[in-house]
């Protein structure tokens, strides 16, 4: 079992963000040095509310400095925002900077002022992100491509820069809803489960993923990955006092933007604090934790844990506490799991 960190980019609006910057460096380190595989953050543009946000390209570069022998990633690119060329040569550069040890995870989006900055209609979302997908694997692996689109015309080029993985970094795709599952078995190398449904729907959907895997005679992928809200403390009631308000605010801006739109009908983040976390985050003892992430690799399949244990507004030795739990009393246990396939 692998276990990675999900690192906060996103501040409230009277955050220094140098401080934030260096912060979020210091919990690269712990992760770093105690043994922890992984390292990802996420994207978005012009925050709404009390929120601002690094981008994810420059952050993640600065942050893979810091990082040693972890795996770095996109979790994720908003694909169809950016210019398939830009994107194939940054993300070709990213994995250049960690070594050849880089994942190109990608997804759709959900907030229209995304799309509108970007110029991205309604009606032609999916379709561009399909195009913008093919064309970047294109550019990383032909020698003369050309493409005619309604946003990117290419004649007989040939990018010269490309990764050091061959074909290609491992593409993980972001997923909520049905049609995004289906998409992800067919185009993707797995499902970057996310962090927000229950557990109850992932075990729906991950029959889904199974069976379009199945239609496109395409095997079950050696790596899932799944992100994780988790904080760990003494106990669950500590955890809850700990992290709740930065966890429920966090979840409170995810309904303003409409997160939960995006996903199956049954999700929904209007409810209170008990409501919203059961059956959804990761609160307790370390013990408890543990009980919890059972049936991400019992049932499925899930080999690699993506923890996010800080949002906006949490201070650092908030955030810091819980690490320490995970890397002294959960890392050690989860180390010994050999998840198989459901």
């Amino acid at each position: 079992m692998k276990v990675g960190l999900f690192v906060t980019n996103q501040q409230h609006l009277d955050k220094d963000m140098v401080g934030a910057l260096q912060e979020q460096i210091r919990m690269v380190h712990h992760a770093r040095d105690r043994g922890w595989s992984s390292l990802f953050s996420g994207q978005h543009y012009l925050n709404e509310g009390n929120n601002k946000q690094l981008q994810i390209v420059p952050f993640l570069a600065r942050l893979t400095a810091e990082a040693g022998e972890m795996t770095t990633g996109l979790g994720v690119l908003l694909l169809n925002l950016h210019n398939p060329v830009y994107t194939a040569e940054t993300v070709a550069t990213l994995d250049i900077i960690a070594g050849g040890n880089f994942v190109f995870g990608i997804g759709l989006g959900y907030r229209d002022v995304e799309f509108d900055a970007f110029d991205v209609p309604k009606g032609t979302r999916v379709a561009r992100f399909e195009e913008y997908l093919d064309l970047i694997k294109r550019l990383w692996t032909e020698e003369s491509v050309t493409h005619a689109g309604d946003t990117c015309r290419l004649d007989g080029v040939r990018m010269n820069i490309r990764p050091v993985q061959q074909p290609h970094p491992p593409i993980w795709f972001a997923a909520n809803n049905d049609r995004a599952i289906r998409r992800a078995a067919r185009l993707g190398d797995n499902w970057f489960i996310n962090p927000h449904s229950t557990a109850a729907t992932i075990r729906r959907q991950m029959v889904i993923y199974r069976d379009e895997l199945a239609r496109h005679g395409k095997p079950f992928p050696r790596e899932l990955p799944v992100v994780k809200e988790i904080f760990v403390a003494r106990d669950r009631q500590t955890a809850i006092e700990m992290a709740g308000p930065y966890l429920f605010a966090k979840y409170r801006d995810y309904a303003k933007w409409g997160q939960d739109k995006a996903m199956p009908a049954d999700e929904s983040f209007d409810q209170d604090f008990e409501n919203l976390i059961n059956d959804r985050f990761i609160l307790g003892s370390p013990e408890e934790c543990y009980e919890q992430l059972r049936p991400y690799w019992e049932e499925f399949g899930v080999n690699h844990l993506i923890f996010r244990t800080h949002w906006a507004g949490m201070p650092l030795s908030t955030a810091l506490h819980s690490m320490r739990l995970i890397s002294d009393e959960l890392l050690p246990a989860l180390g010994k799991i050999e998840p198989t396939p459901a």
